[in-house]
C-alpha cells in the first residue's frame, strides 16, 4: 500500500514525467504522434488540477483550489459561450475535448513557472537567510 501512496505523490510531484511515460506507452503501441500525446495530455490535465494548487500550497501556504476551479468553471462558460455563438449547435464532445486541452495548457504553464519560481525563491532563501 505504501509503494501505491509513493508512486501517486511521485505523480503528482511530477506531471511530467506522466506525460513523457503515457506518450512512450502510446508510441510503442503503435499510435500516431499526435493522439499518443493528446491522450498523454489528457490524463495529465487531471493530474495538474492536483498538482498546481499543492504546489502553490506547499511553496507559499495558500490554498486556491476553489480558485482554480471556479477559473475552470468559467473558461467552459466561456468556451461554450463562444461555441454556440459561432455555431449555433453545441457538439458536447468536441467543446469538452477543446476546454480540456485549454485546461492542459493553462496549467502546464503554471505548472512550469510555478516550479522555475519556487526554486528560485527557495535558492535565495538558501544563499542569503541561511
Amino acid at each position: 500500500m505504501s509503494i501505491l501512496l509513493y508512486l501517486v505523490s511521485f505523480i503528482i510531484i511530477f506531471p511530467i514525467l506522466l506525460l513523457l511515460f503515457i506518450y512512450f506507452i502510446c508510441r510503442k503501441k503503435k499510435k500516431s504522434e499526435v493522439k499518443s500525446f493528446g491522450l498523454a495530455a489528457d490524463v495529465t490535465t487531471f493530474v495538474l488540477f492536483l498538482s498546481v494548487p499543492l504546489f502553490i500550497s506547499s511553496l507559499w501556504n495558500i490554498n486556491l483550489s476553489v480558485w482554480i476551479i471556479s477559473a475552470a468553471i468559467i473558461i467552459a462558460i466561456i468556451f461554450t459561450y463562444i461555441d454556440w455563438k459561432s455555431k449555433k449547435e453545441i457538439e458536447i464532445l468536441p467543446l469538452v475535448k477543446k476546454v480540456w486541452r485549454f485546461y492542459f495548457i493553462v496549467l502546464m504553464v503554471a505548472y512550469i513557472l510555478i516550479w522555475f519560481v519556487g526554486m528560485l525563491h527557495k535558492i535565495i532563501t538558501y544563499v542569503f537567510f541561511s
